[in-house]
């Protein structure tokens, strides 16, 4: 084994004045060499990674502990010494690229940025730089996504950016931070087998973190497992999935989404009705942004959702699932028919499409990036209620509480904000915010993407509990096929040319 490149010891991590969330962890990173880090959501993953290069929450702090990397004292360096080496020598592959991308600059200029600030050279250098990343880690018609704004991609090729902005300076150690979260089974393998060839090609460390047991199992030479923020096994990936040695190891070994979706009421009326939905997105070039063409995200879509009823769409990213379900929420422009509860949306006033509101929510795809930082999550919870429905303060309290518990989190919390929780757990405020004004039909945006794969079952257990108990609809999509199976009545897949296939029932 090569010399350890990184090595934390007795890493000890606090919010505050509050008890610590990451306890004495210890752990090495040889050159060319990857580590897995795994656990359940709030098990101390990300922060655990993200205090090596010093990228934690303002009120994180480090109590006690060694972060060594190639001899420097990285915990004992100055921000002007660290600056040095993010971006160069360490680079973070982040788990919500929305979040982490300018949204008024183009993806090609914000890969050029981190590549100009270590290698200076020309514009047409630069640009013949960023392409050549960009084609690596997938993004198809390279050259014309040069100027494209990251609202303008999916929440899978958006991650694809993020992590050719980590790979654009070939770093020694690489962080990846969930890094296939968005993506589908094909592309994950993609982006992994990238990281690999270019692992083994510069002998570059990686660390690993992911809620995917599978991941970890093809990638990783040594896994780490954390509960609570403790590391509470270590040892090879061989042994770790042919003998491991903790209960808690082998939960997680064994936890997978499984089931049938929930029966139909044989009379359940129709809520909702699509015909010839088009999504198209303008291409405008030159001076006067003249429309030259259009990214057909959605052609002809259509079929019908009952009440109580779960739909699948599945499909590759950049498919135009999500599209699809932000036309129908009516949050971007479309051509067709969406008939929801007998009124055509397309039809109703600002007014009457706000109150309509109520009836049908959505669980984004980045969790993050929804959720207001300025406020708690008590607030952000509470929000909807507020604009929808006449209610005394304690009413909201109880009915905040009760969301929270329902989703697996502790009420006590929500006077916290929402950075300082872990991915999957934004992921789950963002689900209690839908839940709590009880709408008709929820659009579920990749809503287990985020999640280790036992919290995985509780959200789907979760969400098949109440379609049962408030006949509540769902179009759910995912590149998942395992959470899909487990919840939907239906499944439209989504081809590479945007255009729906057949319907498959998989009841």
């Amino acid at each position: 084994m090569n010399p350890s490149l990184l090595e934390v010891k007795e890493l000890t991590l606090a919010f505050g004045n509050a008890d610590p969330v990451v306890k004495q962890v210890s752990f090495s990173v040889a050159r060319g060499e990857t580590l897995g880090i795994v656990g359940e959501s709030g098990s101390g993953k990300s922060l655990s990674a993200l205090s090596i290069p010093r990228l934690l929450p303002a009120n994180a702090s480090l109590l006690s502990g060694e972060i060594q990397f190639d001899g420097l004292q990285l915990h004992q360096l100055s921000e002007k010494e660290l600056m040095r080496l993010r971006g160069e020598r360490i680079s973070v592959i982040f788990q919500e690229p929305m979040s982490s991308l300018n949204p008024l600059h183009s993806i090609g200029k914000q890969i050029a940025e981190i590549i100009q600030l270590y290698r200076p050279m020309g514009k047409k250098e630069v640009f013949a730089e960023v392409v050549k990343r960009l084609q690596e880690v997938g993004i198809d018609n390279a050259e014309q996504r040069f100027d494209t704004l990251p609202h303008q991609l999916s929440g899978g090729q958006r991650q694809r950016v993020m992590i050719a902005m980590a790979i654009a300076n070939e770093p020694e150690l690489l962080i990846a931070d969930e890094p296939t979260t968005a993506l589908d089974q094909q592309i994950q393998t993609q982006i992994l087998d990238l990281i690999k060839d270019l692992q083994q090609k510069y002998q570059m460390a990686v660390l690993l973190i992911t809620h995917d047991l599978n991941i970890v199992r093809d990638y990783a030479d040594r896994v780490c497992v954390m509960q609570q923020g403790q590391v509470v096994e270590s040892d090879s990936t061989e042994a770790i999935f042919s003998q491991p040695k903790q209960d808690y190891t082998r939960m997680l070994l064994a936890a997978d989404p499984d089931g049938e979706p929930v029966p139909i009421q044989p009379d359940a009326p129709e809520l909702l009705k699509v015909k010839g939905l088009n999504v198209w997105y303008p291409i405008r070039t030159g001076l006067l942004k003249r429309v030259t063409g259009h990214i057909k995200a959605v052609t002809g879509a259509k079929f019908n959702l009952r009440q109580g009823e779960c739909i699948g769409f599945l499909g590759a990213s950049g498919s135009g699932k999500t599209s699809l379900g932000m036309a129908i929420l009516q949050l971007i422009n479309s051509d067709g028919q969406i008939h929801f509860d007998g009124k055509d949306l397309n039809q109703l006033s600002t007014e009457e499409m706000r109150q309509m509101r109520k009836e049908i929510q959505v669980v984004l795809q980045d969790p993050f990036g929804s959720l207001s930082p300025r406020m708690t999550v008590g607030d952000i919870i509470a929000e909807g209620l507020r604009v929808h429905y006449p209610a005394s303060d304690d009413e909201i309290e109880q009915a905040v509480a009760q969301a929270m518990l329902e989703v697996g989190l502790d009420p006590d919390t929500r006077y916290r904000y929402p950075h300082e929780f872990s991915g999957g757990q934004r992921q789950r405020i963002a689900i209690a915010r839908a839940l709590i004004l009880k709408p008709s039909l929820i659009v579920l945006d990749e809503p287990t993407s985020a999640l280790d794969k036992s919290v995985q079952k509780q959200v789907v257990e979760l969400l098949k509990s109440l379609q049962i108990k408030r006949q509540i609809s769902y179009i759910l999509i995912t590149h998942d096929p395992t959470v899909a199976l487990s919840m939907c009545h239906k499944v439209i897949r989504l081809d590479q040319e945007n255009s729906l296939q057949e319907t498959e029932n998989v009841t």
